[in-house]
């Protein structure tokens, strides 16, 4: 699984994914984790930039499949955002699916369900706030509808998991 990813630029993918509890993974690379989570500023002004390598990194992450290491830089995102934003709403709906999305495929679809409707729930409250700026907040219009067709199966699979760029506009 190891290549380049485009939306972020220079920076190399995880050597493997990282699922906990399964016997067969080796623990997860965090030597390329710790680099792309240099790149997250103590603080981020106003807003986090859309295209914010680090931001973007965590996305392409969970759109190639290494959704344990999405969390875990989409968290540093979030910790960086400006306190009571929009974006960190949206960080917060990305690290639940990222995390629903490590559920399924530890087959776990009860939990990740439940982790699907709590990123739901943090669409909807955005969509509640005022919207129009440059913000990485102002970029998933179609994550909700996404996540809604998801929920509507009667079950979900491993192969249901969700990406988050598909649903972009940037």
């Amino acid at each position: 699984m190891t290549t380049q990813s485009r939306a972020a630029g220079h920076l190399p993918l995880p050597r493997w994914a990282y699922v906990p509890g399964d016997p067969g993974t080796a623990n997860a690379d965090y030597e390329t984790l710790r680099q792309i989570a240099a790149l997250v500023p103590p603080r981020f002004g106003g807003y986090v930039p859309a295209r914010h390598p680090a931001l973007r990194y965590g996305i392409t992450l969970n759109d190639h499949g290494y959704f344990w290491e999405a969390q875990e830089i989409l968290e540093a995102v979030w910790a960086a955002a400006p306190q009571g934003g929009r974006e960190r709403i949206l960080l917060r709906a990305c690290i639940l699916i990222a995390t629903a999305n490590l559920r399924l495929r530890m087959q776990k679809p009860h939990v990740a369900a439940r982790m699907l409707g709590e990123a739901l729930g943090e669409l909807e409250a955005l969509g509640l706030r005022h919207a129009g700026g440059d913000g990485f907040a102002d970029c998933f219009p179609a994550l909700a509808a996404v996540i809604k067709d998801k929920l509507e199966r009667p079950q979900l699979a491993k192969t249901d998991w969700v990406t988050i760029a598909a649903a972009s506009r940037t």
